[in-house]
């Protein structure tokens, strides 16, 4: 069941001014949780990355590129929730 249809449900409980109200709350909530768990995800990844690299040099470009990848799909995952949660505000 997707978060929408959640929150479509939840918002048809409440008197009709506050129906937007309670989406707009969960998007907001929903586009900050997105973006503080990728810049943990990301530091983590950049922090492991160096502690790596530091003990073994001589792979540093390959522990460089994993490190690259994982965080390109971090943040790709990070910009899809960000675009549900602008979704769910713009309906109401």
């Amino acid at each position: 069941m997707s978060i929408l249809a959640l929150l479509q449900a939840a918002t048809t409980y409440a008197p009709k001014e506050y129906q937007g109200a309670w989406a707009m709350l969960g998007a907001g909530i929903g586009a900050g949780l997105a973006v503080i768990g990728a810049g943990i995800g990301i530091g983590r990844i950049g922090g492991s990355a160096t502690e790596g690299m530091a003990r073994q040099p001589e792979i540093a470009g390959t522990i460089q590129t994993g490190a690259l990848i994982l965080a390109a799909l971090i943040e790709g995952a990070a910009l899809f929730a960000i675009v549900v949660t602008l979704l769910i505000s713009l309906k109401f």
